[in-house]
């Protein structure tokens, strides 16, 4: 099966038929670097733990944002996308439901207008319809470490 094909069968795990295409998914992962986590976990049984520190060990700049943390993956912590100093190019959310609508928004607040992406499991249709219609690449409901898994095949 090629890299597109197995993209869209991933794609097909997501209740959100209005994900991006497969193109579109493997154009954002070659032009990601600077990956803000919402949500990156202490705990690491966790997948908001486990999938940040698989996409840091590939190479991106995984920047923590948990205000209940100080330093996670041997990083600075930050409380909030608004106060992370550097650039963002994608904010992966780990978050439920209840709030992940706020961190979308703050997302579409940040000046660099970086693609939003909220784990599996996770909607926030008010928002994500938003952010789309503000011109925002944003995906929901899909693994980020499942996706990344097919490219790197």
């Amino acid at each position: 099966m090629n890299r597109l094909a197995e993209l869209r069968h991933v794609l097909d795990t997501s209740s959100d038929d209005d994900n991006p295409s497969p193109e579109s998914l493997v154009r954002l992962m070659e032009n990601v670097l600077h990956i803000a986590v919402v949500g990156l976990s202490r705990n690491l049984e966790k997948a908001a733990r486990r999938v940040p520190s698989y996409l840091a060990a590939k190479g991106y700049d995984v920047i923590p944002i948990n205000p209940n943390a100080e330093r996670l993956l041997g990083r600075v912590s930050y409380p909030s996308l608004e106060n992370v100093p550097g650039p963002i190019d994608l904010v992966v959310i780990f978050r439920p439901d209840a709030e992940a609508g706020h961190f979308v928004r703050e997302a579409m607040n940040h000046p660099e207008k970086p693609a939003i992406w909220l784990q599996t499991g996770i909607r926030s249709v008010e928002a994500v319809n938003a952010a789309r219609k503000d011109g925002r690449t944003v995906v929901q409901d899909l693994c980020i470490f499942r996706v990344h898994r097919v490219l790197m095949d």
